[in-house]
């Protein structure tokens, strides 16, 4: 899970102060102290620790937290607002013309995943109504143009290619104007990288903004390469002056360094954040939000997007109705599972939960194997089995285990979180229909 280990240090650190009714100038020091410890830890740039550290220090040693009711939660928001800011306070959106075709121009080192996100940007465009062109502009790295015919093709987008031959610059300026000419909205130029920032590179890329004028240069860069993703991120900018960053592969960075240091050190917002491989895996960044995250206090409003972007409205109404009518059963519980698994990584779902624990979450199976496994128990039941689990005895356990290649704990395990899921769904309905009418879980819209 992404900033986990900065996540967990950080909470224990809160958890010291909270148990605490006064606080004195030496416990926000050793706070502090901690803090630092845990940012320099996740890899955040050692002068953004530094500045980071001071302006805590001067808000919390003040009149707002040592005279406060509540001093540990003062601490916390202080933490929290300065999170905020050091990610660039709120989410920074992509620009269009005001008529026109919006050219943006994609770039940045080899294997940050550049034409992947391409694509991902232009389906994100796509679903919003925008008549999208990918360019491809990638004459150097084998097979770059056929990757992103492939992507084009299967998000359902036109790529336009000139093949190998032509330069770079060359098909950027085509481009343009085939788009012009046929209507497009936006043209997203996927264009070339290098295994290290070189002059050549940068020249081609010089140009190719000269010829196009783009609206938006946005830099690729693989969270997953840590403090080397910024110091590539000022090489970019120095020489383009990107307008913007997506950060790639920031669900595999359990440590998050770059993703705290860039924009401070750049002064250009993170747009877009890389949670996956699948083509809808790419989101906006709302710093907010992954301050909250961090901190332990969930991300509701994200949570509630992915819901409503991969969720099916009428099939949340019948459950909705069958909550009611206490008639949960086992084939709505595999339906909902199913539902989870296409809003991504169910250990990045679950740490969108306020007060989610991200220590206990981490001892949890929460695969995509461990899923097709309670798939598979529930499909070997008998259609009365699954309508009505109270039938399911020592016999009937065995089978389901024998006909699903689990074990009988397996099954054991999977009717008692059925179970625990069926009373929490009568507990709501006991609430009343007025109210319950006004409440929506997670799954509902």
């Amino acid at each position: 899970m992404i900033f986990d280990g900065l996540s967990n240090k950080l909470q224990d650190t809160f958890k010291k102060l909270r148990g605490k009714g006064k606080l004195t100038e030496k416990d926000i020091k050793e706070a502090t102290r901690e803090i630092k410890i845990a940012l320099l830890e996740a890899d955040v740039n050692f002068k953004v620790v530094k500045d980071f550290i001071k302006k805590i220090n001067e808000r919390a040693v003040g009149v707002e937290v040592l005279q406060s009711l509540t001093p540990g939660q003062q601490v916390i928001k202080i933490v929290n607002d300065e999170l905020t800011s050091l990610m660039g306070k709120e989410n920074t959106k992509l620009e269009f013309s005001k008529k026109g075709i919006t050219p943006i121009m994609l770039v940045g080192l080899q294997g940050a995943g550049k034409t992947t996100t391409g694509g991902k940007l232009a389906n994100l465009l796509k679903e919003k109504g925008k008549k999208v062109l990918l360019v491809a502009c990638d004459v150097y790295r084998p097979a770059a143009i056929k990757q992103l015919q492939v992507l084009g093709q299967q998000i359902g987008v036109d790529v336009f290619s000139l093949g190998d031959k032509e330069s770079p610059v060359q098909i950027a300026k085509k481009a343009i104007e085939h788009a012009e000419h046929n209507l497009y909205d936006v043209v997203i130029v996927d264009t070339a990288g290098r295994l290290h920032v070189d002059e050549q590179l940068m020249d081609e890329l010089y140009n190719i903004k000269n010829e196009i004028e783009p609206v938006e240069i946005l830099l690729n860069v693989d969270a997953m390469t840590g403090q080397d993703a910024v110091t590539v991120a000022e090489s970019f900018n120095e020489k383009l002056d990107i307008t913007g960053i997506i950060m790639t592969k920031l669900d595999g960075d359990t440590r998050g360094g770059a993703a705290l240091s860039i924009t401070a050190v750049t002064g250009k917002h993170i747009k877009f954040v890389g949670m996956g491989e699948k083509i809808a895996d790419l989101e906006p960044f709302y710093p907010d939000r992954m301050a909250s995250r961090i901190l332990g206090m969930g991300d509701v409003l994200s949570l509630i997007e992915k819901a409503q972007a991969n969720f099916d409205e009428q099939k949340a109404l019948e459950l909705q109705e069958k909550i009611r009518k206490q008639e949960f059963t086992l084939v709505d519980f595999k339906e909902q599972m199913q539902q989870m698994k296409s809003m991504g990584s169910l250990s990045d779902i679950l740490q969108m939960m306020p007060g989610a624990n991200t220590k206990a979450l981490q001892g949890l199976d929460m695969s995509d194997k461990e899923l097709v496994k309670t798939e598979a128990i529930i499909d070997s039941m008998t259609e009365a089995e699954r309508l009505n689990p109270d039938i399911i005895n020592a016999s009937r356990r065995k089978r389901i285990a024998q006909g699903s290649g689990t074990r009988v704990q397996d099954v054991n395990k999977l009717l008692k979180g059925f179970e625990q899921s069926r009373k929490m769904m009568k507990q709501l309905s006991s609430m009343g229909g007025k109210k319950m009418s006004k409440f929506k879980l997670p799954f509902m819209r």
